[in-house]
């Protein structure tokens, strides 16, 4: 397919970068997953515009980008409601919309959530390094060479006119995540719970704890109650992998959630938050509170085939459009 110059970046906003599902398997070389942070918005965005789900999109923090359309195409924009505008029209969210050469595209701020996604028709064209083309910041790899969008940046898409016919299509409302500013995350207890005593674990399970503004895409860091180790336990434990939505406890008893960028850490893990609710994190902003619930292993594999059962039946209605 022919790749052609599609959109030029006006304004970045605050942190705008490409993403796609992330990259897998390179943990053991210290190689971290990245990607979307809200998967099943960049998935269903692609859905939306006639692409695979693992196709790379961009994903904008808070507001502030604004782009100009250099070809027709056709995108969706998911996840946080940052006020879209087309031509300086309101835009709806979670619905495919028509571009045309010369148009711009401008997200004045959040409504709800934290993170939109932007897909386009045809994709964006970068290099696939370790097989995904995801921005990973802290190393300085991927995306569009390793870094954040800038003014001036032109981004190419391939074929864009190719998957115009996909304008219009829309995700059933039923369906649209709600992103509150009170969160309420599920979590399988461990690998080291039993390193805190029975109050300890009550605190952490108590009074929500509020989102700190150091959070970024490596972690959400939360303040609250003190979750405090038993005492008979030395200051912090060997480095071991972890995975995205891993609760760590640090020294000051405060909650880290690790998201998408690091692999280790030497911080005791009082639970994880179940793979269902992994998207949820990409929206939780500064100021959010947020709460845990302890489930179940088999409470937290329903959860996670009701969430897929939806994306599939969602492809499955997305009849070809003549």
């Amino acid at each position: 397919m022919a790749a052609v110059k599609a959109l030029e970046i006006i304004h970045p906003g605050p942190l705008t970068t490409i993403q796609d599902r992330g990259r897998f398997g390179y943990g053991r070389f210290g190689v971290p997953p990245g990607g979307a942070l809200d998967a099943f918005s960049l998935r269903t965005g692609n859905l939306l515009v006639g692409n695979a789900e693992d196709e790379a999109g961009l994903e904008i923090t808070l507001m502030g980008l604004k782009v100009r359309a250099l070809k027709d195409l056709v995108f969706a924009l998911t996840g946080a409601d940052l006020q879209p505008r087309l031509n300086d029209q309101p835009l709806e969210n979670w619905r495919s919309h028509a571009m045309r050469k010369g148009d711009t595209l401008a997200l004045k701020g959040p409504r709800t959530g934290c993170r939109a996604y932007l897909a386009v028709g045809g994709g964006l064209k970068v290099p696939r390094i370790l097989g995904s083309k995801s921005t990973n910041l802290s190393t300085g790899f991927g995306g569009l060479c390793g870094r954040p969008l800038r003014k001036g940046d032109v981004l190419l898409c391939h074929s864009p006119e190719d998957y115009l016919h996909h304008h219009g299509r829309t995700l059933d409302p039923q369906w649209i995540p709600v992103y509150e500013r009170d969160w309420h995350l599920r979590v399988i207890l461990g690998p080291q719970e039993d390193h805190f005593a029975r109050e300890a674990r009550k605190a952490f399970f108590g009074p929500s704890f509020k989102v700190k503004p150091e959070s970024d895409r490596t972690g959400i860091r939360l303040g609250g109650p003190e979750i405090v180790k038993r005492p008979d336990l030395g200051e912090s434990i060997i480095s071991e992998g972890v995975v995205p939505g891993t609760v760590q406890i640090p020294g000051d008893g405060q909650p880290i959630i690790i998201l998408v960028e690091t692999v280790t850490g030497g911080y005791r893990k009082i639970a994880t938050v179940i793979s269902a609710d992994l998207s949820f994190l990409g929206q939780i902003k500064p100021g959010d509170r947020v709460r845990f619930q302890a489930v179940t292993l088999d409470q937290a594999y329903d959860v996670l085939r009701k969430q897929e059962s939806l994306i599939r039946r969602f492809k499955d209605s997305l009849c070809p459009i003549p």
